[in-house]
């Protein structure tokens, strides 16, 4: 027996016929007000099957949908609110995707990584505000650039950053939730002043980088540091887990020599901006394999192919 259609699903019928491009059409017809408010309304339905056609309709608008979504989502019916919320951030996190992809397969080795930390940011909290976190990351420089002798030893220089990042500002290792996400998205970092190994060292990273600082990634297996280098007094490996840890080149071999990686000289070489992000996401990608996450997965496994095609 046929099952009969629902006073809404009659609705939800009609409005997506109404809706349905023509034969001889070669893109979809825009939207009129009333067609746009008879979705959002149908959104709210009660029957999952409505809710399922309308969200695919407007999902099939793509990102332009978001903008006259985006005042449904302070609609006073809570259900109604929260199902455009969701489409909402969807498609945000959908075109947030794109442009880390694209990014992804049309830079070198020596990409800018600050700007790929926050377009991967952006891929789980589209709606960041970059152009904040940029303006907090130059605030530090400002103020160390009138706290630093700059005409003092690489000791005097780090043990001033390390002072202002650790103990004023008290960035820390995530200990207690090593294998968090968050500790891995740049605005989360800074939010909470914790994160993993690499998360930090692009904070100490970025820093010196406004201060002109000669630092650069040590991507260490099982580990990340960061070195400054002159050509005067040698080098220095930083530990920015451990609150800016200072370390010789012998403590790095000793560390090495401790592990079941042993020691090879390349694993105290510095790493291309590519291979940092490259890191990145594969440390999330094995995060999200331990949550089973299956979205999140195949996520990132998109952007590490990404990564290793050669622009």
């Amino acid at each position: 027996m046929r099952k009969k259609l629902s006073f809404s699903g009659v609705w939800a019928f009609l409005v997506l016929n109404r809706m349905a491009p023509s034969a001889t059409s070669d893109s979809m017809r825009p939207l009129s007000d009333s067609q746009k408010t008879a979705l959002v309304k149908l959104l709210a339905d009660d029957d999952p099957a409505v809710y399922q056609a309308i969200r695919g309709k407007i999902l099939s608008y793509g990102d332009p949908a978001s903008e006259w979504l985006r005042p449904f989502a302070l609609s006073s019916d809570p259900v109604q609110r929260r199902r455009v919320q969701e489409i909402v951030l969807y498609l945000a996190r959908q075109s947030a995707d794109n442009k880390f992809l694209a990014f992804c397969v049309s830079q070198g080795e020596d990409l800018d990584l600050e700007e790929g930390a926050w377009l991967l940011a952006k891929t789980q909290y589209p709606e960041i505000n970059v152009t904040a976190y940029q303006a907090l990351l130059d605030s530090y420089a400002g103020d160390l650039r009138e706290r630093i002798d700059f005409g003092a030893g690489p000791e005097s220089i780090l043990a001033t950053l390390n002072r202002y990042l650790f103990s004023e500002l008290e960035y820390s290792g995530n200990e207690e939730n090593y294998y968090d996400p968050d500790n891995s998205y740049l605005n989360r970092v800074m939010d909470r002043r914790t994160g993993n190994p690499i998360s930090l060292c692009l904070v100490y990273f970025f820093v010196s980088r406004r201060l002109r600082l000669p630092v650069v990634g040590i991507g260490m297996p099982g580990h990340f540091l960061v070195r400054y280098q002159t050509s005067a007094s040698g080098e220095l490996f930083i530990d920015a887990f451990n609150r800016g840890k200072l370390l010789t080149k012998a403590d790095c071999i000793k560390y090495l020599l401790h592990t079941s990686y042993g020691f090879q000289e390349s694993f105290l070489a510095p790493v291309t901006h590519r291979r940092i992000l490259v890191r990145i996401c594969s440390n999330l990608h094995q995060i999200y394999t331990q949550l089973s996450l299956a979205e999140e997965i195949g996520r990132l496994q998109r952007y590490i192919v990404a990564l290793a095609k050669q622009a």
